[in-house]
């Protein structure tokens, strides 16, 4: 299946190498480009980072944002969902389009809360009936709303 303009995934201060490489190696499947908005908790040579995607890496159309500010002065608002824990509604009610923008925050901090308030409407989780399980790996919330978009529009 082909979609007409590739779906984007932000990653706003990313932590842990190994999830941000296999996003990587998920954009890289699925013509997804990736953003990385700094501060990154990592080098992107991390030899860790290279693990998690080692031969796809010239596949993936990887962007570098100074800082959050900088990536959403540069965005449409109306392209770009948020996701948390910290909202009721499902991923399920977006209605994607290609060449939206799919944000995830920090493993350890999520997104910032003034930015949660701003985008308040944009916001949406994956619902997790076990309050005991803070949260998903961020990797695999990233899959499973990607593939949500990507079915969307096939």
């Amino acid at each position: 299946m082909t979609i007409p303009e590739p779906f984007n995934i932000v990653l706003v201060e990313p932590e842990i190498p190994p999830n941000t490489g296999s996003i990587a190696r998920l954009c890289g499947a699925t013509n997804t480009i990736l953003h990385l908005v700094r501060p990154l908790g990592f080098s992107t040579d991390d030899r860790h980072l290279k693990r998690a995607g080692l031969d796809y890496w010239q596949f993936v159309d990887i962007r570098y944002w100074d800082s959050l500010d900088h990536f959403l002065a540069a965005q449409d608002e109306n392209r770009l969902y948020f996701f948390t824990t910290k909202t009721t509604a499902p991923y399920s009610q977006a209605r994607f389009r290609p060449g939206d923008f799919l944000i995830f925050g920090r493993e350890t901090k999520g997104l910032p809360e003034e930015i949660l308030q701003l985008y308040q409407e944009r916001c949406y989780t994956l619902p997790m009936p076990n309050p005991h399980i803070r949260s998903l790996n961020l990797a695999m919330t990233a899959g499973i709303v990607l593939y949500e978009a990507l079915r969307q529009n096939w």
